[in-house]
């Protein structure tokens, strides 16, 4: 019943029983068809801190106490501000602890929009317990190809720094599983249609009574309310419906998806922000909360300025190809042997993108002198600029622009992502070791 990356078990306890206990609930898990976690593996952080300096400190005795309370002891009461206005600097960035050191994830998520949140967390320390199917596992392990080895690259892609279990939710030890987990846990993030969790007594409201600084993170097609709250939703859907695949695609063709999953990777985004953010207000108030992220209204958020002129001016959105609504020149152009994007966002990047292509008198005509009369007359000073770009090679007008402020970039397929300095191995991809137990 379990699959196990980086050798995790479960446990059921995070108290202080003793070793008799400990030694029966361990056999206790194992007739469960699980494994058993150590209960000091499990504990919640603020029982282990006992086990450390402080609980040593007790331990002395008064006289060893009071020795402590000299200035340096009263600096580290009075916080970072106290300790800045003191010359006492704070630990340098980068240290070498990860800034999420100490905290523990349970991730019931599956594909994309929470696994990608959930490495997030992953990638900044925190423990990530991800649970799976019995038989299946996560959607993505079976999408391919490619795949490298058993694994599906979609799976490992937004997979990593995680530690993957198998628990069946709809049977009743696997439910207490989960909820024993959840007891020890600081995050709990689940992406089933709402009310399902609770339906299992797995619901925010029944976890918090055992956890009540658990910070629940609910993510679904349109949220937890609603005429389409019980609809399931992918990426694609969402993108549909919110209004992106209307406005993505050639000017005079048909809706076109994204070629990333650019739906479910800004709710992962969200997501992430939000359980930042609710982790924040625990400190202060000493409590969790229930996040609900739904693909519909984090798309509709990332309409921004498209959402803005409709709201505003009443003006429907229209598809662009890779051109701007409100700004020009600012789009693809095709070279001599390629495509380049040019992006003049002001007066004088026209100016210097017309000295480049030496069109000079483009900048001194009355009908481009301004952005706004710039995008009245876009079909004509496009003609001229296509035109103009198509005489030479890509590299050679990167060369050209060069130095002039004119953002400017070549349209790159994805070996010449990875082929480029800026984003080679050595400067962007880290390599990782899977460890998969079948």
């Amino acid at each position: 019943m379990l699959i196990c990356e980086n050798s995790l078990e479960i446990g059921v306890g995070g108290g202080r029983g003793t070793a008799a206990r400990r030694r029966g609930v361990a056999h206790a898990a194992r007739r469960r068809g699980v494994a058993h976690v150590p209960q000091s593996s499990l504990c919640p952080p603020w029982r282990r801190r006992r086990r450390g300096p402080a609980a040593r400190r007790r331990r002395r005795g008064p006289a060893a106490r009071r020795r402590r309370r000299g200035p340096a002891a009263r600096r580290r009461r009075r916080g970072p501000a106290a300790r800045r206005r003191e010359g006492v600097a704070p630990l340098p960035a980068g240290g070498g602890v990860a800034p999420l050191h100490g905290l523990r994830v349970l991730d019931l998520t599956r594909v994309l929009a929470g696994p990608f949140a959930s490495m997030i967390l992953g990638d900044l320390g925190a423990e990530v317990i991800k649970v799976e199917r019995p038989g299946a596992g996560d959607d993505t392990r079976s999408w391919g190809p490619p795949f490298v080895g058993s694994e599906s690259a979609y799976f490992l892609s937004v997979n990593r720094n995680k530690k993957s279990i198998c628990v069946d939710l709809k049977n009743p030890r696997g439910a207490s599983v989960i909820r024993e987990l959840a007891a020890v846990c600081d995050v709990l993030m689940e992406n089933f249609l709402p009310g399902k969790l609770s339906s299992l007594g797995l619901g925010f409201d029944q976890l918090t009574r055992v956890n009540p600084r658990l910070v629940f993170c609910s993510i679904s097609g349109y949220g937890q309310t609603g005429p389409l709250s019980q609809s399931p939703g992918y990426d694609s859907i969402a993108s549909a419906v919110s209004g992106m695949m209307h406005i993505t695609g050639p000017e005079d063709g048909g809706p076109v998806r994204p070629g990333v999953a650019m739906t479910d990777l800004a709710t992962g985004l969200y997501a992430h922000g939000a359980i930042m953010a609710a982790l924040l207000q625990r400190e202060r108030t000493g409590r969790g909360a229930h996040i609900d992220c739904n693909l519909l209204s984090s798309q509709v958020s990332c309409l921004t300025h498209i959402a803005a002129n409709f709201l505003n001016a009443g003006q429907e959105a229209k598809r662009w190809g890779t051109a701007h609504q409100s700004i020009v020149p600012y789009q693809g152009f095709s070279t001599r042997d390629g495509h380049i994007v040019v992006a003049a966002g002001n007066n004088t990047q026209f100016i210097r993108v017309c000295e480049v292509l030496q069109l000079k008198e483009l900048a001194e005509d009355p009908k481009y002198t301004t952005n706004t009369l710039r995008v009245q007359h876009r079909k004509e000073l496009l003609h001229t600029l296509s035109h103009r770009l198509l005489q030479e090679t890509t590299a050679d007008w990167l060369t050209q622009f060069e130095g002039s402020g004119v953002p400017v970039g070549p349209i790159n397929n994805i070996q010449e992502v990875f082929s480029n300095p800026q984003t080679s191995p050595s400067a962007s991809v880290v390599l990782l070791q899977q460890l998969v137990f079948n």
